[in-house]
């Protein structure tokens, strides 16, 4: 018994229990960071600081034509029935104009489309024994 009736632990009691091997026991001089109480924290939700949050009506973008598809899908289904036209069209469009940025995927399949048919094209009418009537 120690002084006040306290029982001390002496070294030789703690050197009997075996150590303790854990995964997550941490460091004895470190402690976790306490959670801050900044103003961007509300209601357990962390705000980022990096977005700018805007009150107001909402952005409302026009319709695509072409029953919402827009100009460039349109161009790339229309080019597979009227021979590769629009898909010509739909390439010069992407290259020589400014676009909407939800009409650049389809204009880019168009591109995409052509330049494959333009090698195609190339590489088959290189061939020796090409003849266009049979």
């Amino acid at each position: 018994m120690g002084i006040g009736g306290t029982t001390s632990a002496s070294c030789s009691d703690e050197g009997n229990m075996p150590p303790y091997y854990g995964t997550f026991q941490g460091v004895a001089n470190f402690y976790p960071p306490q959670p801050s109480s900044s103003h961007n924290s509300y209601q357990g939700y962390t705000l980022l600081p990096v977005y700018a949050v805007l009150e107001g009506h909402p952005i409302r973008e026009r319709r695509l034509p072409c029953c919402g598809l827009g100009l460039g899908w349109c161009l790339f289904i229309l080019g597979f029935f009227l021979g590769g036209i629009p898909w010509y069209f739909g390439t010069f469009l992407l290259l020589c104009t400014r676009v909407d940025y939800r009409e650049k995927p389809g204009l880019i399949a168009c591109t995409i489309v052509s330049l494959i048919i333009v090698i195609a094209i190339t590489l088959g009418s290189s061939h020796r024994h090409f003849v266009w009537w049979t």
